[in-house]
């Protein structure tokens, strides 16, 4: 079957809206879709022809001073609002994080009109990629990777720490609105991904996003292999953000096995 579970918009920092990226799953025959963006539902209410929409959601998670992203799905349980309300402030701090560093690109001599970015992202999730498209917009970068690279980058000049939700708290959000939830793309935290899913396999982490759009057979074995070891089920997703990427298009094929238990996993009460 063909999965798309994890995928962005410009609800967070992907490069088309909602019903665009729907529409983009369902011309690929995409038949289980859902929209992750990062710590927010906006978008999660589109209509993808002919596959089973399922409410979802990219949560940033702090472990140690390190962001962990965790994907969250929605069965259906009550408690979903909750999460959705403590996502709310992480927005917020989000906004308030990006003032600072604001201020902080203006005393290197970079005038970004912070108030006017923040309008315009409504109530889209608004990051570090917000302020180095406006760098390159007033020609103080000369793309969003120089603007990470001189100014934005993690503990750099500008940079300010987010301070995501503690892993464990946003574990325990999840179990108590019913979710799934699976880690998404283990391969940027390497070894660390083993000693995560250890840790909080009981605490519902259940999944790990073994099939990402951008693995190769043998970057994707390690990661089933270590699903099987630990009993996790193998989740699927292109990580899609635009059609600028070397992932073109949404959605990613699982075999059957692994398929059956997904959907089991994702429909379990």
């Amino acid at each position: 079957m063909r999965f798309e579970l994890h995928c962005h918009s410009t609800c967070s920092d992907g490069t088309e809206p909602p019903a665009q990226v729907a529409a983009r799953a369902a011309a690929r025959a995409v038949e289980v879709f859902a929209l992750t963006d990062h710590d927010t539902c906006a978008g999660s209410q589109v209509v993808v022809a002919g596959a089973r929409v399922i409410r979802g959601v990219e949560m940033s998670c702090d472990h140690e001073g390190r962001t962990i992203h965790v994907l969250a799905y929605d069965r259906g349980q009550p408690g979903w609002t909750a999460l959705e309300a403590r996502l709310a402030n992480v927005r917020t701090a989000r906004v308030n994080r990006l003032r600072v560093m604001a201020a902080r690109l203006e005393q290197r001599g970079i005038k970004i009109a912070i108030d006017t970015l923040i309008t315009a992202a409504g109530s889209r999730a608004v990051g570090r990629p917000d302020l180095a498209r406006a760098m390159v917009e007033v020609g103080a970068a000369s793309s969003m990777r120089d603007a990470f690279s001189r100014h934005l980058y993690d503990g750099g000049p500008v940079d300010v720490p987010h301070h995501a939700l503690p892993i464990s708290e946003a574990l325990a959000l999840g179990r108590e609105a019913g979710a799934a939830m699976s880690l998404a793309h283990p391969h940027l935290y390497d070894e660390l991904s083993g000693h995560l899913v250890r840790k909080h396999r009981d605490d519902g982490l259940g999944g790990i996003e073994a099939f990402h759009g951008a693995y190769d057979p043998r970057e994707r074995t390690r990661w089933v292999t270590l699903a099987d070891t630990l009993g996790l089920v193998c989740t699927g997703g292109s990580d899609w953000h635009g059609p600028e990427e070397a992932q073109a298009q949404p959605g990613v094929d699982l075999p059957a096995d692994r398929s059956n238990a997904l959907l089991r996993w994702l429909s379990a009460a």
